[in-house]
């Protein structure tokens, strides 16, 4: 903490303060993928219990490596980091791979201040134990050495210099000793592996960290920059915003970054005395958003952040979960099962529906009332009430689900028995199709809309569950029967089965959450204020979130769940005012709530793929995310 309040010392008299016109969401920083969270927001608090020690405790090993005097002469000298292993970490294991983020110090510091602090080493420990990211191994290193000149230009000189030291000899002495995704530590091992490695730093760190993105993109996928901004051009009070930027962007586009991949996650806290040059180059970059895409990098602000060890501890618990998602334990990543291109657009629908590979279920991909369908391929299928059919997306659902089927995979469940099927036939027209994601994620239910007269499933919720599936979670997607009572039954009992059956689907029950468009919206919405009980099953625990999309739904309870709706302006079924103030009346109730209203679009836009809508889905997954704490 000295060094912090060293370097806050020499600040204060120089920062600036004004802020650059960015909008600042108030969502949430947590998604499975980089690309599922808004661009700018605010970071979510670290939980108190996440301070305290775990259960489950990572170790942290000192390791001596050799390197060279790069900001001196070039001596051999020896440096020393420190590496924290998660909890589990087996040196007999050959097998298991880890990612791995290394972290760097400000003004003053050394190497390892990252797990001097108890509750920073606990948090890390919570996340993995909680599964928020898979293990992970943390490196604490150091741009100075025995030799270095640790005023305030020495510093600048070493952190320059670090490079250097990181890209010949630190990651070689790390990553060749504790098993990550190189497969060998020389440069091109190491390059082949930059999609599982990070680098993150505060403050003068933060400066390292640019520094790093400038010279060793080729080696890193994931930077973290906290309370700091680039000075490849310049100095502290000589911020070439403008040239760094410049600069950045030509590596970006010589380089074909934007299709190799990168993310950066940007974070400084609203009373940081050096909030003002972050804020600049983040105003400078996101005025090129062509460049700088919210999929490439991302800034977050802490709300009363200060330059100290709370802000850098909040960064890390939003930013980590996002570069390296969803975990439990390291080697329970979802399978991938290669997807054959079977089917085609012109692939007839009556071809799909007798295919073998779906045991006789292929006929509820489709409407099972046909006269609310249309077309006879999956190029010219089309739903009554629905727009934007995208036939190439039709072609991938049938694809996946008939790969995952051949695969061994169970891709449909039945709901009821065969005594209740023969009790009533309209039930043996049920099912969830399963779009498996990671072993051990919580689920989601997706239910397409119809007008409670048909179910039209092949827009409005398969593919809202096959990209749920690929951000890691696990996704269903319900035929039921047509008819808004017995539609809420067959929801529930879909809720019933997962919960009954969790461990043979590989599913968590917790924070679960229900999504729906239009007549599906209004199940979701039911199910998460009334339950289960309400609809025939014994009372299983309300969903965390409800995603609620295009429907014209005016009540409210007092007992909604955490809600998030899309809706057009031109739908002429669902009429967006009406869905306005219904988000306003749970907001007043104190419940979160979120609506995104898109101008011109109409009813039933699914994905909104190649509209303004797009991404929408990310975003709601974002905010189911934000209520699974």
């Amino acid at each position: 903490m000295k060094d912090l309040f060293l370097l806050f010392i020499m600040l204060i008299f120089t920062a600036a303060g004004s802020v650059f016109g960015l909008h600042i969401s108030a969502a949430s920083a947590h998604e499975v993928k980089t690309t599922a969270i808004p661009q700018t927001g605010w970071s979510d608090t670290v939980p108190a219990e996440y301070k305290t020690p775990a259960s489950r405790k990572g170790t942290v090993i000192r390791l001596d490596y050799e390197s060279k005097d790069y900001a001196g002469n070039e001596a051999p000298i020896t440096k020393t980091a420190y590496v924290y292993l998660p909890y589990g970490y087996d040196e007999n294991d050959t097998e298991t791979k880890y990612d791995i983020i290394y972290l760097m110090h400000g003004w003053g510091g050394h190497a390892g201040e990252y797990f001097d602090y108890t509750v920073t080493k606990n948090m890390f420990d919570h996340l993995i134990e909680n599964g928020d990211i898979p293990p992970v191994i943390m490196v604490s290193a150091t741009f100075y050495n025995s030799r270095s000149d640790t005023g305030w230009g020495g510093s600048v000189s070493e952190l320059r210099a670090f490079h250097l030291d990181f890209e010949n000899h630190l990651m070689p002495a790390v990553e060749g000793k504790y098993r990550t995704y190189a497969e060998n530590t020389t440069p091109e091992g190491l390059m082949a592996s930059r999609d599982h490695r990070a680098f993150g730093g505060f403050s003068l760190g933060a400066v390292t960290t640019w520094q790093i993105f400038c010279y060793d993109y080729d080696y890193v996928h994931y930077f973290l920059p906290m309370s700091g901004s680039s000075w490849y051009f310049g100095t502290y009070g000589d911020f070439q915003t403008v040239r760094n930027v410049d600069f950045i962007q030509q590596l970006i586009e010589e380089n074909d970054l934007n299709e190799r991949g990168y993310f950066v996650y940007e974070g400084v806290g609203t009373e940081d005395v050096v909030k003002s040059q972050t804020l600049m180059q983040m105003d400078e970059m996101f005025s090129r958003g062509d460049v700088f895409p919210p999929e490439h990098i991302v800034f977050y602000q802490k709300q009363g952040g200060h330059h100290d060890l709370d802000a850098v501890q909040e960064f890390l618990y939003n930013a980590l979960p996002v570069f390296f998602g969803k975990g439990g334990q390291a080697g329970s990543e979802k399978e991938e099962v290669i997807v054959e291109t079977y089917y085609d657009t012109n692939s007839k629908i009556s071809d799909v529906i007798a295919d073998p590979a779906f045991e006789g279920n292929g006929r509820l991909l489709f409407p099972v009332n046909s006269g609310y369908s249309g077309g006879n391929t999956l190029g010219n299928l089309s739903l009554t009430w629905y727009n934007g059919i995208d036939p190439q997306k039709t072609v991938e659902i049938v694809n996946t689900l008939r790969s995952r089927a051949l695969a061994g995979e169970q891709i449909f469940y039945s709901i009821y028995t065969e005594e209740e099927i023969a009790a009533d036939r309209a039930k043996a027209d049920t099912g969830l199709f399963f779009f498996k994601g990671r072993p051990g994620e919580k689920f989601a239910v997706c239910n397409a809309g119809g007008g409670f007269a048909y179910v039209g499933a092949m827009h409005d919720s398969f593919p809202h569950a096959l990209e749920l599936s690929k951000m890691g979670y696990n996704a269903f997607a319900l035929i039921y029967r047509p008819g808004a009572q017995t539609a809420c039954e067959d929801l529930a009992r879909a809720i019933a089965f997962i919960f009954e059956h969790a461990d043979e689907l590989e599913v968590s029950t917790e924070n679960y959450s229900l999504w729906g468009g239009s007549a599906g919206g209004r199940m979701a919405a039911w199910l998460g204020s009334y339950g289960t009980e309400n609809f025939g099953e014994k009372p299983y625990p309300r969903p965390a979130a409800v995603i609620v999309n295009y429907t014209g739904l005016s009540e409210v309870s007092g007992i909604e769940p955490p809600t998030y709706s899309a809706v057009g302006t031109s739908d002429w079924i669902a009429d967006y005012q009406t869905m306005e103030r219904r988000i306003v009346r749970i907001k007043a109730n104190g419940t979160d709530a979120e609506i995104e209203v898109f101008s011109g679009l109409p009813h039933g836009f699914g994905l909104g793929t190649g509209t303004i809508a797009e991404g929408w889905i990310n975003r709601a997954a974002a905010f189911w995310e934000r209520q699974s704490k």
